[in-house]
C-alpha cells in the first residue's frame, strides 16, 4: 500500500484521491488550514496553478525525494483565452525547475473529474490519464499504483510533453466552459 498526500479536497482532488483509494492506496488530504504533516510517498498538487508556488515554498524540504503529479492546467481564468506560462515551457517544467530534488509527473489535467469518477468519458470510453517526465520510474511506479483504479494509463513521454497535455487540457476546459462538450465529455485515446 502506497500512502498518498493529495493538496486540495476539490473535485480534482477527491476525484483522483477516490482512484487511489480504488486500487488499495491510503490517501490523505492536505487544505490550506490542514497542520503541517508528513507526506505520503506520492503528492498530487490538485489546487490551482496560483497556488502551487505557496505549496513549494512551505513544503519544499518535505517533497524531496517524492513523486509529485501536477495536474494544473495553466489556464488564465479570467479570460479563459491564454495559458499563462511561456509558450515554450509549461507548469509541469516551472515545478520540476522549482523541485530538483523531486520525479516531478505531469498527469491527470487531460480528464475532468466527472470522468475519474466514472472511469468513462461521454459514459462509454474507458478514461484515460497520459503521464508525462523526465522519471521513468516515476511513471512506472504511478501505473503500477493505479492498477485496479479502471483508468487506463499511459506514458506520454517526457516531461517536455507537458507543453502539449496543457494545452490539450486548456482546450478541453474551454470547449466545456463554452458549453460546446459537458464535463462528462472530453477527449479518450481509443486503440
Amino acid at each position: 500500500m502506497t500512502k498518498i498526500s493529495i493538496f486540495g479536497k476539490g473535485n480534482m482532488g477527491t476525484a483522483i484521491g477516490g482512484n487511489f483509494e480504488a486500487a488499495g492506496h491510503q490517501v490523505s488530504y492536505v487544505q490550506s488550514d490542514t497542520p503541517k504533516s508528513q507526506l505520503g510517498e506520492v503528492v498530487v498538487f490538485a489546487v490551482p496553478y496560483s497556488a502551487i508556488e505557496s505549496i513549494i515554498s512551505q513544503y519544499s524540504d518535505e517533497l524531496s525525494g517524492k513523486i509529485v503529479i501536477d495536474i494544473s492546467n495553466p489556464v488564465d481564468f479570467n479570460t479563459f483565452d491564454d495559458l499563462v506560462v511561456p509558450a515554450d515551457s509549461s507548469a509541469a517544467s516551472i515545478i520540476a525547475e522549482a523541485l530538483p530534488n523531486s520525479r516531478v509527473v505531469k498527469g491527470f489535467n487531460t480528464t475532468f473529474a466527472a470522468t475519474l469518477l466514472t472511469k468513462k468519458v461521454a459514459g462509454e470510453h474507458q478514461t484515460t490519464v497520459l503521464l508525462a517526465s523526465d522519471s521513468q520510474e516515476a511513471k512506472e511506479t504511478l501505473t503500477k499504483i493505479l492498477a485496479g483504479s479502471g483508468l487506463a494509463i499511459i506514458d506520454a513521454g517526457a516531461l517536455k510533453r507537458a507543453r502539449e497535455l496543457e494545452a490539450l487540457g486548456f482546450l478541453q476546459i474551454s470547449l466545456a466552459a463554452s458549453e460546446k462538450i459537458t464535463w462528462n465529455g472530453g477527449f479518450g485515446i481509443f486503440d
